[in-house]
């Protein structure tokens, strides 16, 4: 799937998923309106991935980078946080000097696995057993953010706790699907291991997208 990176060397047209306009409900910036970039495209193949839709960049319509960026600034938006599939397959650099251009904050969530592009102030790294991320992104990352599916993920979180930054933070995030069983499995190594802490998807109890 790496070749999809060669529709559009530039970053002029990405594959939309779908934008809209919400609150973000993972992670460090829990609450904080911002507009949502979904882009197509990942080879990661997460078994729970909760946006396969997402995955096929083919069947999702090429739109023209200024056209996303007219349509951020029309929603009133101060930041921007761009997510997939994994957008990192693309070119990001024109639309992050565009939405910098428009004093617009950047947010990414990526898995690391290709190298970075476009300026970020803030990147959240959600890294992935199956496909390890970049080591220059580690380095990079304010937010490090492992999704919980069963006990040996606590040994990801503490592999990849080493390659990030101190001042990065640290979640971890139980997969949505065992939330019931798994959210108690979390506290208790939380209230054992403090430097972590818990991230819910509170969008999704608050049902919005």
């Amino acid at each position: 799937m790496n070749n999809n990176r060669l529709y559009d060397k530039e970053g002029r047209y990405l594959p939309l998923v779908e934008e809209f306009y919400s609150i973000q409900g993972e992670g460090f910036n829990t609450g904080k309106a911002a507009y949502f970039i979904r882009l197509g495209g990942c080879d990661v193949g997460c078994s729970w991935c909760d946006s396969r839709y997402s995955w096929n960049p083919g069947l999702h319509p090429l739109v023209a980078t200024e056209e996303i960026i007219k349509n951020v600034i029309d929603s009133g938006t101060d930041s921007v946080v761009v997510t997939g599939g994994e957008p990192l397959m693309w070119n990001l650099d024109l639309l992050c000097s565009s939405l910098k251009r428009n004093r617009i904050s950047t947010f990414i969530e990526t898995s690391g696995v290709f190298p970075l592009s476009g300026n970020w102030d803030w990147i959240c790294l959600s890294p992935k057993r199956n496909m390890p991320p970049l080591s220059d992104i580690c380095n990079l990352a304010h937010e490090l953010k492992i999704i919980v599916e069963d006990v040996s993920d606590f040994e990801l979180a503490e592999k990849y706790m080493v390659l990030v930054s101190q001042q990065c933070r640290l979640f971890l995030q139980p997969e949505w699907s065992r939330f019931e069983k798994i959210i108690p499995v979390i506290v208790d190594y939380v209230k054992k291991h403090p430097t972590w802490n818990i991230s819910l998807q509170v969008h999704k109890f608050m049902h919005i997208p």
